[in-house]
Protein backbone atom coordinates (compact mmCIF):
# COMPACT_ATOMS: atom_id res chain seq x y z
CA UNK A 1 0.00 0.00 0.00
CA UNK A 2 1.49 3.23 -1.23
CA UNK A 3 1.69 6.27 1.47
CA UNK A 4 -0.80 8.06 -0.07
CA UNK A 5 -3.14 5.21 0.31
CA UNK A 6 -2.28 4.96 3.91
CA UNK A 7 -2.90 8.21 4.25
CA UNK A 8 -6.37 8.47 2.97
CA UNK A 9 -7.21 5.31 5.41
CA UNK A 10 -5.90 6.63 8.41
CA UNK A 11 -7.73 10.05 7.77
CA UNK A 12 -10.88 8.61 6.83
CA UNK A 13 -11.00 6.65 9.54
CA UNK A 14 -10.51 9.75 11.74
CA UNK A 15 -13.04 11.65 10.19
CA UNK A 16 -15.49 8.97 10.55
CA UNK A 17 -14.67 8.07 14.09
CA UNK A 18 -15.16 11.66 14.72
CA UNK A 19 -18.55 11.68 13.19
CA UNK A 20 -19.50 8.57 15.04
CA UNK A 21 -18.61 10.25 18.08
CA UNK A 22 -20.67 13.34 17.35
CA UNK A 23 -24.06 11.27 16.27
CA UNK A 24 -23.75 8.97 19.96
CA UNK A 25 -22.20 12.09 22.12
CA UNK A 26 -25.73 11.86 24.27
CA UNK A 27 -25.31 8.11 25.51
CA UNK A 28 -21.51 8.30 25.56
CA UNK A 29 -21.20 9.62 29.14
CA UNK A 30 -20.94 6.88 31.15
CA UNK A 31 -18.99 4.61 29.14
CA UNK A 32 -16.29 7.48 28.78
CA UNK A 33 -16.61 7.68 32.42
CA UNK A 34 -15.98 4.20 33.09
CA UNK A 35 -13.12 4.33 30.35
CA UNK A 36 -11.38 6.84 32.38
CA UNK A 37 -12.23 5.70 35.74
CA UNK A 38 -10.42 2.28 34.81
CA UNK A 39 -7.59 3.76 33.20
CA UNK A 40 -6.66 6.14 36.35
CA UNK A 41 -7.43 2.58 39.12
CA UNK A 42 -5.45 0.21 36.29
CA UNK A 43 -2.14 0.73 37.98
CA UNK A 44 -3.48 -0.15 41.78
CA UNK A 45 -4.95 -3.13 40.43
CA UNK A 46 -1.80 -4.09 38.43
CA UNK A 47 -0.17 -3.77 42.07
CA UNK A 48 -2.79 -5.78 43.64
CA UNK A 49 -2.81 -8.54 40.86
CA UNK A 50 1.12 -9.05 41.71
CA UNK A 51 0.81 -9.41 45.07
CA UNK A 52 -1.11 -12.56 44.41
CA UNK A 53 -4.86 -10.97 44.76
CA UNK A 54 -7.36 -12.24 41.51
CA UNK A 55 -7.81 -9.38 39.13
CA UNK A 56 -11.67 -10.09 39.53
CA UNK A 57 -11.47 -9.04 43.54
CA UNK A 58 -8.74 -6.86 43.05
CA UNK A 59 -10.88 -4.72 40.41
CA UNK A 60 -14.28 -4.90 42.58
CA UNK A 61 -12.45 -4.05 45.84
CA UNK A 62 -10.97 -1.01 44.55
CA UNK A 63 -13.71 0.49 42.82
CA UNK A 64 -16.20 -0.37 45.92
CA UNK A 65 -13.59 1.88 47.72
CA UNK A 66 -13.50 4.33 45.07
CA UNK A 67 -17.21 4.93 44.91
CA UNK A 68 -17.55 5.09 48.58
CA UNK A 69 -15.03 7.69 48.69
CA UNK A 70 -16.68 9.64 45.97
CA UNK A 71 -20.46 8.69 47.76
CA UNK A 72 -18.95 9.84 51.43
CA UNK A 73 -17.42 13.18 50.05
CA UNK A 74 -20.52 14.72 48.28
CA UNK A 75 -22.97 13.53 51.16
CA UNK A 76 -20.30 15.53 53.54
CA UNK A 77 -19.71 18.29 51.31
CA UNK A 78 -23.06 19.22 49.26
CA UNK A 79 -25.25 20.19 52.11
CA UNK A 80 -22.01 23.04 52.65
CA UNK A 81 -22.20 23.83 49.09
CA UNK A 82 -25.86 24.13 48.45
CA UNK A 83 -25.65 26.92 51.38
CA UNK A 84 -23.18 28.66 50.10
CA UNK A 85 -24.29 28.93 46.68
CA UNK A 86 -27.59 30.59 47.86
CA UNK A 87 -25.19 32.77 49.37
CA UNK A 88 -23.33 33.86 47.16
CA UNK A 89 -26.11 34.33 44.39
CA UNK A 90 -27.72 36.60 47.29
CA UNK A 91 -24.69 38.19 47.43
CA UNK A 92 -23.90 38.86 43.77
CA UNK A 93 -26.37 41.86 43.36
CA UNK A 94 -24.62 43.91 46.19
CA UNK A 95 -21.15 43.05 44.59
CA UNK A 96 -22.29 44.23 41.41
CA UNK A 97 -24.05 47.28 42.60
CA UNK A 98 -21.14 48.43 44.51
CA UNK A 99 -18.65 47.84 41.44
CA UNK A 100 -21.06 49.81 39.36
CA UNK A 101 -20.88 52.66 42.32
CA UNK A 102 -16.83 52.49 41.92
CA UNK A 103 -16.48 52.49 38.17
CA UNK A 104 -18.89 54.81 37.20
CA UNK A 105 -17.03 58.19 37.87
CA UNK A 106 -14.16 56.32 35.45
CA UNK A 107 -16.86 55.61 33.05
CA UNK A 108 -18.43 59.18 32.99
CA UNK A 109 -14.92 61.04 32.73
CA UNK A 110 -14.09 58.44 29.46
CA UNK A 111 -17.27 59.16 27.68
CA UNK A 112 -17.46 62.70 28.37
CA UNK A 113 -13.94 62.69 26.41
CA UNK A 114 -15.82 60.82 23.19
CA UNK A 115 -17.41 62.29 20.33
CA UNK A 116 -21.27 61.32 19.69
CA UNK A 117 -20.74 59.46 16.39
CA UNK A 118 -17.31 57.49 18.44
CA UNK A 119 -19.55 56.86 21.39
CA UNK A 120 -22.19 55.35 19.16
CA UNK A 121 -19.42 53.19 17.36
CA UNK A 122 -18.43 52.07 20.74
CA UNK A 123 -22.07 50.73 21.90
CA UNK A 124 -22.87 49.36 18.45
CA UNK A 125 -19.61 47.18 18.53
CA UNK A 126 -19.85 46.22 22.05
CA UNK A 127 -23.75 45.73 21.67
CA UNK A 128 -22.49 43.02 19.02
CA UNK A 129 -19.46 41.60 21.38
CA UNK A 130 -22.31 40.96 24.05
CA UNK A 131 -24.22 39.47 22.10
CA UNK A 132 -22.31 36.74 20.44
CA UNK A 133 -20.90 36.10 23.84
CA UNK A 134 -24.23 35.57 25.14
CA UNK A 135 -24.85 33.17 22.44
CA UNK A 136 -21.67 31.04 22.40
CA UNK A 137 -22.32 31.30 26.48
CA UNK A 138 -26.13 29.88 26.32
CA UNK A 139 -24.47 27.33 23.60
CA UNK A 140 -21.80 25.63 25.74
CA UNK A 141 -24.33 25.59 28.83
CA UNK A 142 -27.17 23.93 26.45
CA UNK A 143 -24.32 21.60 25.68
CA UNK A 144 -23.06 20.68 28.69
CA UNK A 145 -26.47 20.28 29.76
CA UNK A 146 -27.83 17.98 27.07
CA UNK A 147 -24.50 16.24 27.18
CA UNK A 148 -23.95 16.00 31.01
CA UNK A 149 -26.83 16.52 33.11
CA UNK A 150 -30.21 15.16 30.96
CA UNK A 151 -31.87 12.81 33.39
CA UNK A 152 -31.24 10.01 31.35
CA UNK A 153 -27.46 10.36 31.62
CA UNK A 154 -28.17 10.61 35.50
CA UNK A 155 -29.02 7.38 35.74
CA UNK A 156 -26.97 6.08 33.26
CA UNK A 157 -24.29 7.32 35.84
CA UNK A 158 -25.53 5.48 38.26
CA UNK A 159 -26.47 2.50 36.58
CA UNK A 160 -24.02 1.40 33.79
CA UNK A 161 -20.96 3.51 34.32
CA UNK A 162 -20.18 1.15 37.71
CA UNK A 163 -20.69 -1.64 35.16
CA UNK A 164 -18.42 -0.30 32.19
CA UNK A 165 -15.96 0.26 35.12
CA UNK A 166 -16.11 -3.29 36.44
CA UNK A 167 -15.46 -4.83 33.00
CA UNK A 168 -12.87 -2.92 31.59
CA UNK A 169 -10.78 -2.37 35.23
CA UNK A 170 -10.80 -6.23 35.19
CA UNK A 171 -10.11 -7.01 31.79
CA UNK A 172 -7.60 -4.06 30.68
CA UNK A 173 -4.93 -6.10 29.66
CA UNK A 174 -6.91 -8.66 27.65
CA UNK A 175 -8.69 -6.02 25.78
CA UNK A 176 -4.76 -4.13 25.39
CA UNK A 177 -3.76 -7.27 24.01
CA UNK A 178 -6.61 -8.44 21.39
CA UNK A 179 -6.37 -4.71 20.32
CA UNK A 180 -2.39 -5.37 19.83
CA UNK A 181 -2.74 -8.75 17.58
CA UNK A 182 -4.86 -6.29 15.36
CA UNK A 183 -2.25 -3.78 14.73
CA UNK A 184 -0.34 -3.53 10.99
CA UNK A 185 2.58 -5.93 11.55
CA UNK A 186 5.29 -3.29 9.67
CA UNK A 187 4.30 -0.83 11.68
CA UNK A 188 3.87 -2.24 15.22
CA UNK A 189 7.17 -1.21 16.67
CA UNK A 190 6.11 2.44 16.06
CA UNK A 191 2.88 2.61 17.05
CA UNK A 192 3.71 0.67 20.13
CA UNK A 193 6.46 3.93 20.30
CA UNK A 194 3.58 6.45 19.93
CA UNK A 195 1.50 4.54 22.26
CA UNK A 196 3.86 4.55 25.45
CA UNK A 197 4.25 8.31 24.55
CA UNK A 198 0.77 9.15 24.84
CA UNK A 199 0.41 6.95 27.93
CA UNK A 200 3.46 8.25 29.66
CA UNK A 201 1.45 11.85 28.74
CA UNK A 202 -1.85 10.82 29.99
CA UNK A 203 -0.21 9.56 32.96
CA UNK A 204 1.96 12.39 34.26
CA UNK A 205 -0.66 15.44 33.46
CA UNK A 206 -3.72 13.68 34.23
CA UNK A 207 -2.78 11.36 37.26
CA UNK A 208 -0.24 14.28 38.12
CA UNK A 209 -2.52 16.90 37.72
CA UNK A 210 -4.99 15.77 39.95
CA UNK A 211 -2.74 15.12 43.27
CA UNK A 212 -1.86 18.62 42.57
CA UNK A 213 -5.46 19.83 42.31
CA UNK A 214 -6.48 17.33 45.49
CA UNK A 215 -3.56 19.48 46.92
CA UNK A 216 -4.46 22.67 46.45
CA UNK A 217 -8.45 22.14 46.62
CA UNK A 218 -7.29 21.34 50.86
CA UNK A 219 -5.18 24.63 50.75
CA UNK A 220 -7.81 26.81 49.43
CA UNK A 221 -10.55 25.85 51.34
CA UNK A 222 -8.89 25.59 54.59
CA UNK A 223 -7.23 29.14 54.08
CA UNK A 224 -10.51 30.60 52.83
CA UNK A 225 -12.83 28.61 55.79
CA UNK A 226 -10.29 30.10 58.46
CA UNK A 227 -10.62 33.82 57.35
CA UNK A 228 -14.50 33.68 57.80
CA UNK A 229 -14.59 34.22 53.84
CA UNK A 230 -18.43 33.79 52.86
CA UNK A 231 -18.44 31.15 50.19
CA UNK A 232 -14.91 30.53 50.55
CA UNK A 233 -15.35 26.71 50.55
CA UNK A 234 -16.92 26.65 46.94
CA UNK A 235 -14.39 29.18 45.90
CA UNK A 236 -11.87 27.21 46.80
CA UNK A 237 -12.99 24.30 45.78
CA UNK A 238 -13.50 25.78 42.30
CA UNK A 239 -10.46 27.32 42.10
CA UNK A 240 -8.80 24.00 43.21
CA UNK A 241 -10.82 22.23 40.12
CA UNK A 242 -10.22 24.39 37.27
CA UNK A 243 -6.19 24.38 38.38
CA UNK A 244 -6.53 21.13 36.16
CA UNK A 245 -5.32 24.25 33.99
CA UNK A 246 -2.35 25.77 35.39
CA UNK A 247 -2.43 29.04 36.16
CA UNK A 248 -6.22 29.46 35.57
CA UNK A 249 -7.53 28.22 38.85
CA UNK A 250 -5.42 30.80 40.99
CA UNK A 251 -6.15 33.86 38.65
CA UNK A 252 -9.80 32.66 38.73
CA UNK A 253 -9.95 32.04 42.57
CA UNK A 254 -8.10 35.22 43.47
CA UNK A 255 -10.85 37.46 41.26
CA UNK A 256 -13.27 35.53 43.13
CA UNK A 257 -11.43 35.33 46.60
CA UNK A 258 -10.62 39.33 46.49
CA UNK A 259 -14.07 40.40 45.14
CA UNK A 260 -15.73 38.54 47.87
CA UNK A 261 -13.48 39.70 50.60
CA UNK A 262 -13.43 43.74 49.51
CA UNK A 263 -17.43 43.21 49.99
CA UNK A 264 -17.66 41.50 53.10
CA UNK A 265 -14.80 43.03 54.89
CA UNK A 266 -13.66 46.69 55.90
CA UNK A 267 -10.37 45.81 57.08
CA UNK A 268 -7.69 45.48 54.75
CA UNK A 269 -6.08 42.76 56.56
CA UNK A 270 -8.61 39.90 55.82
CA UNK A 271 -8.48 40.91 51.87
CA UNK A 272 -4.15 40.36 51.96
CA UNK A 273 -4.74 36.80 53.92
CA UNK A 274 -7.25 35.99 50.80
CA UNK A 275 -4.52 37.78 48.57
CA UNK A 276 -1.93 35.79 49.89
CA UNK A 277 -3.74 32.33 50.10
CA UNK A 278 -3.98 32.36 46.23
CA UNK A 279 -0.43 33.47 45.72
CA UNK A 280 0.75 30.74 47.59
CA UNK A 281 -1.37 28.54 46.31
CA UNK A 282 0.50 29.70 42.94
CA UNK A 283 3.91 29.55 43.96
CA UNK A 284 3.67 26.01 45.40
CA UNK A 285 1.82 24.25 41.93
CA UNK A 286 4.63 26.17 39.51
CA UNK A 287 7.19 25.47 41.90
CA UNK A 288 6.93 22.54 43.97
CA UNK A 289 3.79 20.64 43.26
CA UNK A 290 3.79 20.41 39.22
CA UNK A 291 7.98 19.93 39.05
CA UNK A 292 7.11 16.87 41.43
CA UNK A 293 3.50 15.37 39.99
CA UNK A 294 3.77 16.06 36.41
CA UNK A 295 7.12 17.00 35.41
CA UNK A 296 8.34 19.45 33.00
CA UNK A 297 7.83 16.99 29.54
CA UNK A 298 4.63 16.64 29.45
CA UNK A 299 4.33 18.49 26.02
CA UNK A 300 0.84 20.42 26.89
CA UNK A 301 0.69 23.71 26.85
CA UNK A 302 -2.28 25.66 28.86
CA UNK A 303 -3.48 27.11 25.74
CA UNK A 304 -3.61 23.95 24.20
CA UNK A 305 -5.70 22.74 27.10
CA UNK A 306 -7.54 25.71 27.17
CA UNK A 307 -8.82 25.21 23.54
CA UNK A 308 -9.33 21.63 23.93
CA UNK A 309 -11.68 21.94 26.58
CA UNK A 310 -13.37 24.22 25.27
CA UNK A 311 -13.69 22.99 21.49
CA UNK A 312 -14.83 19.73 23.70
CA UNK A 313 -17.38 20.76 25.50
CA UNK A 314 -18.81 23.00 22.19
CA UNK A 315 -18.80 19.82 20.06
CA UNK A 316 -19.64 16.86 22.56
CA UNK A 317 -20.86 18.80 25.66
CA UNK A 318 -19.63 17.42 29.54
CA UNK A 319 -18.57 14.48 27.31
CA UNK A 320 -16.42 16.33 25.24
CA UNK A 321 -14.98 17.89 27.73
CA UNK A 322 -13.99 14.67 29.72
CA UNK A 323 -12.12 13.42 26.64
CA UNK A 324 -10.62 16.70 25.59
CA UNK A 325 -7.69 16.28 27.87
CA UNK A 326 -6.61 12.84 26.35
CA UNK A 327 -7.33 13.25 22.64
CA UNK A 328 -5.36 16.67 23.31
CA UNK A 329 -2.49 14.42 24.65
CA UNK A 330 -3.10 12.29 21.68
CA UNK A 331 -3.05 15.56 18.81
CA UNK A 332 0.11 16.34 21.20
CA UNK A 333 1.86 13.42 20.29
CA UNK A 334 0.95 12.35 16.88
CA UNK A 335 2.17 16.01 15.81
CA UNK A 336 5.23 16.13 17.57
CA UNK A 337 6.47 12.91 15.81
CA UNK A 338 4.71 13.88 12.37
CA UNK A 339 7.16 17.07 12.75
CA UNK A 340 10.07 14.88 13.95
CA UNK A 341 9.49 12.68 10.62
CA UNK A 342 9.12 15.41 8.91
CA UNK A 343 12.27 16.96 9.91
CA UNK A 344 14.38 14.22 8.62
CA UNK A 345 12.70 13.95 5.72
CA UNK A 346 13.89 14.46 2.10
CA UNK A 347 11.26 17.21 1.69
CA UNK A 348 12.59 19.55 4.59
CA UNK A 349 16.30 18.59 4.11
CA UNK A 350 15.88 18.78 0.48
CA UNK A 351 18.68 21.81 -0.99
CA UNK A 352 20.60 21.30 2.61
CA UNK A 353 24.18 22.23 1.74
CA UNK A 354 25.85 18.91 2.38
Amino acid sequence: MTIEKRTLFWGAGCVFLVFLLHILSSILLPFVSGILIAYFLDPVTDRLEERGVPRSIATGAILLAFFLFGFGVLTLFFPMLQKQITGLALMLPGMVDALRFYLEPFAREFLAGLSPDALGEIKSHFGQFAGRVAKWTAGLLAGLWSGGLAVFNVLSMLIVMPVVAFYLLRDWDLITYKVDSWLPRRARATIHHQLREIDLTLASFVRGQALVCLVLIFIYTTGLSIVGLKSGLLVGLGAGLISFVPYLGAAIGLLLGVGIALFQFSEWEPVLIVTGIFVFGQMLESYVLTPKFVGDKVGLHPLWIIFALMAGGVLLGFTGVLIAVPVAAVIGVLTRFSIDRYLKSPLYQEGEKK
